[in-house]
């Protein structure tokens, strides 16, 4: 979870680390200096956030070779479809416009990390 809001961060501890190992970290280029050491399963970030936004995050993460096909949701307080394009154009497989529902974000997560599982069950 990449997001300068820590109550979104804390929320999304709460939340998601009753299933899942949550590591939270307040800066894109933070989170790009931490990608050099561990190989998450899934990136949730938010776009807007101080020394480097989430655009530029997304387009780092994609440019690695480790987290190329890493799955990343973004969180954007900006509902607007152009947002989301380029999002989905940068390489996000999801967007979610804050506030947000927790549970939604949840199937998200599973969609995400379990993609046969959830079809199967869809």
């Amino acid at each position: 979870m990449v997001d300068d809001e820590k109550s979104i961060c804390l929320l999304l501890e709460n939340f998601l680390s009753q299933d899942y190992d949550v590591v939270s970290i307040n800066d894109g280029l933070e989170a790009l200096e931490w990608l050099e050491e561990n190989l998450p399963d899934l990136i949730i970030s938010d776009i807007q956030m101080t020394n480097m936004d989430g655009y530029e995050f997304l387009t780092n993460v994609r440019q690695r070779g480790f987290t190329r096909h890493t799955p990343f949701i973004m969180l954007s307080g900006r509902s607007e479809s152009k947002e989301r394009i380029k999002c989905y154009k940068l390489g996000a497989q999801d967007y979610l416009t804050k506030p947000f529902n927790p549970e939604e974000l949840e199937e998200l997560v599973k969609k995400n990390l379990f993609p046969i599982h959830f079809a199967i069950e869809w």
